[in-house]
């Protein structure tokens, strides 16, 4: 069994390859009517964990799935927290402009917007891009006025496995999720942004273990 639980996409995958071994990722993509970027996470989620074999100007073939593979238990044991870097933060009345700059500063693909201290929402690239080009006053704007809000964001927990935030990630197409504590006041649930996990952390991950 893997420990990563396959979504319909990398199923599909799966089957494709397995009737049509040796298949290149342009030919995966064309029967499943995707881009190849859009490919891209699951085939490398199938590679590291050793479901499919990619050999360079060949193809994809199936390997088989392995219980006892070594990827595949590394990221049920290793933490969130073992990973995690430190969250990009800013508060709701930062203006667009300076979300903008820290942005591309920080090299990041996503910020966490908080209030009071704690997460509130988060802005993406796409949101600011969509906020350059919809005509609005990008220097008296607050951040807090184009962000995606709490509860519609995807959080992790530091004792998370990596395979869960690994999920977390495709299924819901995000550059990164912020790992939080919880902290009760009043009966209410409140997020403590400690770190975040990205699509880079896990990469880093998978290449580490590929060396060992």
């Amino acid at each position: 069994m893997v420990i990563i639980q396959l979504n319909d996409r990398q199923m599909k995958i799966i089957e494709i390859v397995k009737e049509h071994e040796p298949i290149t990722s342009e030919q995966i993509a064309s029967m499943l009517n995707v881009t190849r970027a859009t490919l891209r996470p699951d085939l490398a989620i199938l590679t590291m964990t050793g479901i499919l074999d990619a050999r360079p100007k060949v193809g994809y073939f199936y390997a088989g799935i392995d219980e006892n593979n070594i990827i595949s238990k590394k990221l049920k044991s290793k933490k969130v927290s073992e990973i995690m870097s430190i969250p990009v933060l800013l508060t709701e009345e930062t203006t667009v402009y300076n979300a903008i700059v820290t942005m591309f500063l920080e090299d990041v693909g996503s910020i966490y917007i908080t209030n009071n201290g704690y997460l509130s929402g988060v802005v993406s690239r796409k949101d600011l891009l969509k906020s350059t080009i919809g005509g609005i006053d990008i220097n008296k704007i607050p951040v807090g006025m184009i962000m995606t809000r709490m509860p519609n964001i995807v959080l992790a927990n530091p004792n998370d496995s990596i395979s869960e935030a690994v999920k977390k990630i495709i299924d819901h197409e995000v550059d990164s999720i912020p790992v939080v504590e919880i902290e009760l006041k009043n009966e209410k649930e409140y997020y403590k942004v400690i770190g975040r996990i990205s699509k880079t952390n896990i990469a880093r991950l998978f290449v580490e273990l590929c060396g060992e």
